[in-house]
Protein backbone atom coordinates (compact mmCIF):
# COMPACT_ATOMS: atom_id res chain seq x y z
CA UNK A 1 0.00 0.00 0.00
CA UNK A 2 1.05 3.64 -0.32
CA UNK A 3 2.15 5.86 2.56
CA UNK A 4 3.82 9.22 2.89
CA UNK A 5 7.32 9.11 4.38
CA UNK A 6 9.26 12.03 5.84
CA UNK A 7 12.61 11.67 4.09
CA UNK A 8 14.04 14.97 5.36
CA UNK A 9 12.76 17.87 7.44
CA UNK A 10 9.58 19.26 5.81
CA UNK A 11 9.89 16.81 2.92
CA UNK A 12 7.50 13.95 2.10
CA UNK A 13 7.93 11.18 -0.43
CA UNK A 14 5.39 8.53 -1.35
CA UNK A 15 6.57 5.00 -0.52
CA UNK A 16 5.16 1.51 -0.87
CA UNK A 17 4.95 -0.49 2.37
CA UNK A 18 3.28 -3.75 3.46
CA UNK A 19 -0.38 -3.30 4.33
CA UNK A 20 -1.50 -4.18 7.87
CA UNK A 21 -3.53 -7.40 7.93
CA UNK A 22 -6.55 -8.56 9.89
CA UNK A 23 -4.53 -11.32 11.52
CA UNK A 24 -2.15 -8.70 12.93
CA UNK A 25 -4.88 -7.09 15.05
CA UNK A 26 -4.87 -7.42 18.83
CA UNK A 27 -7.98 -7.41 20.98
CA UNK A 28 -9.54 -3.95 21.00
CA UNK A 29 -7.98 -2.88 17.69
CA UNK A 30 -9.49 -2.09 14.31
CA UNK A 31 -8.11 -1.91 10.79
CA UNK A 32 -9.16 1.24 8.97
CA UNK A 33 -9.25 2.37 5.37
CA UNK A 34 -8.39 6.04 5.80
CA UNK A 35 -10.94 8.41 4.25
CA UNK A 36 -9.72 11.78 5.57
CA UNK A 37 -7.19 13.35 7.88
CA UNK A 38 -6.71 16.71 9.55
CA UNK A 39 -3.40 18.53 10.00
CA UNK A 40 -2.86 19.45 13.67
CA UNK A 41 -0.27 21.63 15.35
CA UNK A 42 0.90 18.55 17.24
CA UNK A 43 1.92 17.00 13.91
CA UNK A 44 4.12 19.90 12.85
CA UNK A 45 7.20 19.39 15.09
CA UNK A 46 7.72 15.96 13.52
CA UNK A 47 7.20 17.46 10.05
CA UNK A 48 9.86 20.08 10.77
CA UNK A 49 12.27 17.40 11.97
CA UNK A 50 12.03 18.36 15.64
CA UNK A 51 11.24 14.92 17.03
CA UNK A 52 9.76 14.86 20.51
CA UNK A 53 11.56 13.21 23.38
CA UNK A 54 9.30 10.15 22.94
CA UNK A 55 10.42 9.58 19.34
CA UNK A 56 13.52 7.54 18.61
CA UNK A 57 14.99 7.35 15.13
CA UNK A 58 13.40 8.59 11.89
CA UNK A 59 9.61 8.97 11.74
CA UNK A 60 7.85 5.83 10.47
CA UNK A 61 5.82 5.81 7.25
CA UNK A 62 2.52 7.61 7.72
CA UNK A 63 3.85 10.07 10.29
CA UNK A 64 2.72 12.46 11.37
CA UNK A 65 -1.08 12.66 11.26
CA UNK A 66 -3.55 11.61 13.95
CA UNK A 67 -6.93 13.23 13.20
CA UNK A 68 -8.74 10.64 11.12
CA UNK A 69 -11.99 9.49 9.55
CA UNK A 70 -11.93 5.92 8.31
CA UNK A 71 -13.96 2.91 7.27
CA UNK A 72 -13.58 -0.26 9.33
CA UNK A 73 -12.26 -3.11 7.17
CA UNK A 74 -11.49 -5.52 10.04
CA UNK A 75 -12.25 -5.35 13.75
CA UNK A 76 -11.37 -7.00 17.04
CA UNK A 77 -13.48 -4.49 18.94
CA UNK A 78 -17.16 -5.45 19.12
CA UNK A 79 -18.18 -1.77 19.22
CA UNK A 80 -16.91 -1.22 15.66
CA UNK A 81 -18.51 -3.24 12.87
CA UNK A 82 -16.86 -3.93 9.54
CA UNK A 83 -18.07 -1.40 6.99
CA UNK A 84 -18.89 1.30 9.54
CA UNK A 85 -17.38 4.78 9.36
CA UNK A 86 -15.53 6.08 12.41
CA UNK A 87 -13.81 9.27 13.49
CA UNK A 88 -11.16 10.03 16.09
CA UNK A 89 -7.50 9.40 16.77
CA UNK A 90 -5.00 7.50 14.66
CA UNK A 91 -3.43 5.89 17.71
CA UNK A 92 0.08 5.75 16.27
CA UNK A 93 0.03 9.16 14.49
CA UNK A 94 0.48 7.29 11.20
CA UNK A 95 -2.61 8.26 9.19
CA UNK A 96 -0.72 9.50 6.12
CA UNK A 97 -1.25 6.04 4.68
CA UNK A 98 -3.82 4.00 2.82
CA UNK A 99 -4.80 1.95 5.88
CA UNK A 100 -3.88 1.92 9.57
CA UNK A 101 -4.41 0.00 12.80
CA UNK A 102 -6.03 2.00 15.60
CA UNK A 103 -7.32 1.32 19.09
CA UNK A 104 -11.10 1.09 19.30
CA UNK A 105 -11.20 3.33 22.38
CA UNK A 106 -9.80 6.16 20.26
CA UNK A 107 -12.70 6.04 17.79
CA UNK A 108 -16.45 6.66 17.70
CA UNK A 109 -19.10 6.22 15.01
CA UNK A 110 -19.10 9.00 12.41
CA UNK A 111 -22.78 9.87 12.18
CA UNK A 112 -22.94 13.31 10.61
CA UNK A 113 -23.98 13.95 7.02
CA UNK A 114 -20.72 15.79 6.39
CA UNK A 115 -18.07 14.72 3.90
CA UNK A 116 -15.13 13.01 5.64
CA UNK A 117 -12.80 15.97 5.01
CA UNK A 118 -15.18 18.12 7.09
CA UNK A 119 -16.21 15.46 9.60
CA UNK A 120 -12.60 14.95 10.68
CA UNK A 121 -12.89 18.20 12.65
CA UNK A 122 -14.79 16.22 15.31
CA UNK A 123 -11.44 15.10 16.72
CA UNK A 124 -10.01 18.55 17.58
CA UNK A 125 -13.48 19.69 18.67
CA UNK A 126 -13.62 16.74 21.09
CA UNK A 127 -10.28 17.84 22.56
CA UNK A 128 -11.47 21.41 23.07
CA UNK A 129 -14.78 20.35 24.62
CA UNK A 130 -12.94 18.12 27.08
CA UNK A 131 -10.51 20.91 28.03
CA UNK A 132 -13.38 23.33 28.65
CA UNK A 133 -15.04 20.72 30.88
CA UNK A 134 -11.93 20.80 33.09
CA UNK A 135 -12.07 24.55 33.70
CA UNK A 136 -13.25 25.77 37.11
CA UNK A 137 -15.70 28.27 35.58
CA UNK A 138 -16.66 29.52 32.14
CA UNK A 139 -20.06 31.18 32.40
CA UNK A 140 -19.83 34.96 32.81
CA UNK A 141 -16.00 35.03 32.83
CA UNK A 142 -13.86 37.31 30.70
CA UNK A 143 -11.81 34.96 28.53
CA UNK A 144 -8.78 35.41 26.33
CA UNK A 145 -7.40 32.92 23.82
CA UNK A 146 -3.71 33.09 22.91
CA UNK A 147 -3.26 31.79 19.38
CA UNK A 148 -6.14 31.89 16.89
CA UNK A 149 -5.10 28.97 14.78
CA UNK A 150 -7.51 26.05 14.31
CA UNK A 151 -7.54 25.06 17.99
CA UNK A 152 -7.74 28.61 19.31
CA UNK A 153 -10.68 29.38 17.04
CA UNK A 154 -12.52 26.32 18.34
CA UNK A 155 -11.81 27.41 21.92
CA UNK A 156 -13.31 30.82 21.17
CA UNK A 157 -16.46 29.25 19.73
CA UNK A 158 -16.91 26.78 22.60
CA UNK A 159 -16.24 29.40 25.30
CA UNK A 160 -18.80 31.71 23.74
CA UNK A 161 -21.33 28.87 23.53
CA UNK A 162 -20.63 27.94 27.17
CA UNK A 163 -21.62 31.42 28.34
CA UNK A 164 -18.37 33.38 28.66
CA UNK A 165 -19.11 37.07 29.16
CA UNK A 166 -16.53 38.04 26.54
CA UNK A 167 -13.94 36.29 24.41
CA UNK A 168 -10.84 38.08 23.13
CA UNK A 169 -8.18 36.54 20.92
CA UNK A 170 -4.51 37.41 20.48
CA UNK A 171 -2.45 36.26 17.50
CA UNK A 172 0.63 37.42 15.64
CA UNK A 173 -1.39 36.86 12.44
CA UNK A 174 -4.33 39.18 11.75
CA UNK A 175 -7.40 37.00 12.36
CA UNK A 176 -10.01 39.75 12.19
CA UNK A 177 -11.69 38.18 9.13
CA UNK A 178 -12.35 34.95 11.00
CA UNK A 179 -13.17 36.43 14.41
CA UNK A 180 -16.93 37.01 13.91
CA UNK A 181 -17.44 33.42 12.72
CA UNK A 182 -16.10 32.01 15.99
CA UNK A 183 -17.73 34.26 18.58
CA UNK A 184 -14.81 36.54 19.29
CA UNK A 185 -15.65 40.00 20.62
CA UNK A 186 -12.20 41.25 19.67
CA UNK A 187 -9.24 39.93 17.70
CA UNK A 188 -5.94 41.55 18.63
CA UNK A 189 -3.16 41.49 16.05
CA UNK A 190 -0.10 41.36 18.31
CA UNK A 191 2.35 39.07 20.01
CA UNK A 192 1.26 37.83 23.41
CA UNK A 193 4.26 39.50 25.01
CA UNK A 194 3.40 42.85 23.45
CA UNK A 195 -0.29 42.60 24.38
CA UNK A 196 0.39 41.67 27.99
CA UNK A 197 2.88 44.54 28.35
CA UNK A 198 0.11 47.03 27.50
CA UNK A 199 -2.60 45.35 29.57
CA UNK A 200 -4.14 47.41 32.38
CA UNK A 201 -4.91 45.61 35.67
CA UNK A 202 -8.67 46.18 35.36
CA UNK A 203 -8.68 44.66 31.87
CA UNK A 204 -7.08 41.36 32.85
CA UNK A 205 -9.14 38.31 31.81
CA UNK A 206 -10.33 35.76 34.35
CA UNK A 207 -9.43 32.89 32.03
CA UNK A 208 -6.64 32.57 29.48
CA UNK A 209 -6.37 29.66 27.06
CA UNK A 210 -2.81 29.23 25.82
CA UNK A 211 -3.43 27.59 22.43
CA UNK A 212 -0.14 28.48 20.75
CA UNK A 213 1.87 25.69 22.31
CA UNK A 214 5.41 24.53 21.72
CA UNK A 215 7.16 27.08 23.95
CA UNK A 216 7.14 28.14 27.58
CA UNK A 217 7.22 31.89 26.93
CA UNK A 218 3.59 32.08 25.86
CA UNK A 219 2.47 30.04 28.87
CA UNK A 220 4.11 32.61 31.13
CA UNK A 221 2.55 35.43 29.12
CA UNK A 222 -0.83 33.80 29.77
CA UNK A 223 -0.15 33.66 33.51
CA UNK A 224 0.93 37.30 33.56
CA UNK A 225 -2.27 38.28 31.74
CA UNK A 226 -4.60 36.64 34.28
CA UNK A 227 -6.65 38.56 36.81
CA UNK A 228 -6.34 37.77 40.51
CA UNK A 229 -7.82 34.34 41.15
CA UNK A 230 -7.82 33.52 37.44
CA UNK A 231 -7.00 30.34 35.54
CA UNK A 232 -4.71 29.56 32.61
CA UNK A 233 -5.14 26.39 30.57
CA UNK A 234 -2.00 25.34 28.67
CA UNK A 235 -3.40 23.32 25.78
CA UNK A 236 -1.59 20.88 23.53
CA UNK A 237 1.36 18.54 23.51
CA UNK A 238 4.51 20.25 24.76
CA UNK A 239 7.81 20.07 22.90
CA UNK A 240 10.03 20.12 25.99
CA UNK A 241 9.56 18.10 29.19
CA UNK A 242 10.25 21.00 31.56
CA UNK A 243 8.81 24.52 31.39
CA UNK A 244 10.04 27.26 33.75
CA UNK A 245 6.98 28.93 35.27
CA UNK A 246 6.69 32.42 36.79
CA UNK A 247 5.74 31.14 40.23
CA UNK A 248 5.87 34.63 41.72
CA UNK A 249 2.99 35.74 39.49
CA UNK A 250 1.02 32.61 40.37
CA UNK A 251 1.60 33.15 44.08
CA UNK A 252 0.78 36.85 44.24
CA UNK A 253 -2.35 36.57 42.06
CA UNK A 254 -3.65 33.25 43.45
CA UNK A 255 -3.65 31.71 39.97
CA UNK A 256 -4.45 28.22 38.73
CA UNK A 257 -2.51 26.58 35.87
CA UNK A 258 -4.14 23.57 34.24
CA UNK A 259 -3.25 21.25 31.38
CA UNK A 260 -3.95 17.69 30.34
CA UNK A 261 -4.66 15.17 27.60
CA UNK A 262 -8.12 14.27 26.34
CA UNK A 263 -9.53 11.34 28.31
CA UNK A 264 -12.88 9.61 27.65
CA UNK A 265 -12.28 10.00 23.95
CA UNK A 266 -15.36 8.12 22.74
CA UNK A 267 -17.62 10.18 24.99
CA UNK A 268 -16.07 13.43 23.80
CA UNK A 269 -16.35 12.47 20.13
CA UNK A 270 -20.06 11.89 20.73
CA UNK A 271 -20.27 15.27 22.48
CA UNK A 272 -18.50 16.87 19.51
CA UNK A 273 -21.05 15.31 17.15
CA UNK A 274 -23.88 16.76 19.24
CA UNK A 275 -22.14 20.15 19.22
CA UNK A 276 -21.93 20.13 15.42
CA UNK A 277 -25.61 19.26 15.16
CA UNK A 278 -26.34 22.37 17.24
CA UNK A 279 -23.87 24.56 15.30
CA UNK A 280 -24.46 23.32 11.77
CA UNK A 281 -22.42 26.06 10.07
CA UNK A 282 -19.26 25.52 12.11
CA UNK A 283 -17.60 22.87 9.95
CA UNK A 284 -17.79 24.91 6.75
CA UNK A 285 -16.33 27.95 8.52
CA UNK A 286 -13.62 25.91 10.22
CA UNK A 287 -12.22 23.86 7.33
CA UNK A 288 -10.78 26.49 5.01
CA UNK A 289 -8.50 24.17 3.03
CA UNK A 290 -9.56 20.66 1.94
CA UNK A 291 -6.92 19.10 -0.29
CA UNK A 292 -6.46 15.63 -1.80
CA UNK A 293 -3.92 13.54 0.06
CA UNK A 294 -1.71 13.64 -3.04
CA UNK A 295 -1.09 17.26 -2.01
CA UNK A 296 -0.04 16.41 1.55
CA UNK A 297 3.24 18.27 1.05
CA UNK A 298 1.33 21.43 0.15
CA UNK A 299 -1.03 20.96 3.10
CA UNK A 300 1.80 20.77 5.63
CA UNK A 301 3.76 23.58 3.95
CA UNK A 302 0.64 25.72 4.30
CA UNK A 303 0.05 24.69 7.91
CA UNK A 304 3.48 25.87 9.03
CA UNK A 305 2.87 29.32 7.49
CA UNK A 306 -0.39 30.62 9.00
CA UNK A 307 -2.31 33.18 6.95
CA UNK A 308 -5.12 35.57 7.98
CA UNK A 309 -8.04 33.59 6.54
CA UNK A 310 -6.55 30.14 7.11
CA UNK A 311 -8.06 27.83 9.71
CA UNK A 312 -8.22 24.02 9.46
CA UNK A 313 -6.43 22.13 6.71
CA UNK A 314 -7.74 18.64 5.92
CA UNK A 315 -6.90 15.89 3.46
CA UNK A 316 -9.30 13.76 1.44
CA UNK A 317 -8.20 10.25 0.53
CA UNK A 318 -11.00 9.47 -1.99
Amino acid sequence: MWAMQLVAPCTFAEVDIPAPLEQDLHDGEVLLEVLAGGVCGSDLPTFRGNASRSEVGPPPPGASLHEVVGRVIASRDQRHEVGSRVVGWATHFDALAESIVATGNDLAPATTALAPELEVMLQPLACVLYAVEQLPKVRDVRAAVFGLGPIGLLFAHVLRSAGAASVLGVDAVDRSALAPLFGLDESVHATTRGWVAELKPDDRPDLVIEAIGHNSATVNDALRACAVGGCTFAFGVHDDPIYPIDIDVMLRRNLTLKSGLTLERRRMLTAATDYLHTHADLAEAYVTHALPVSRAQEAFDTAVRPAPSQAKITLSYR
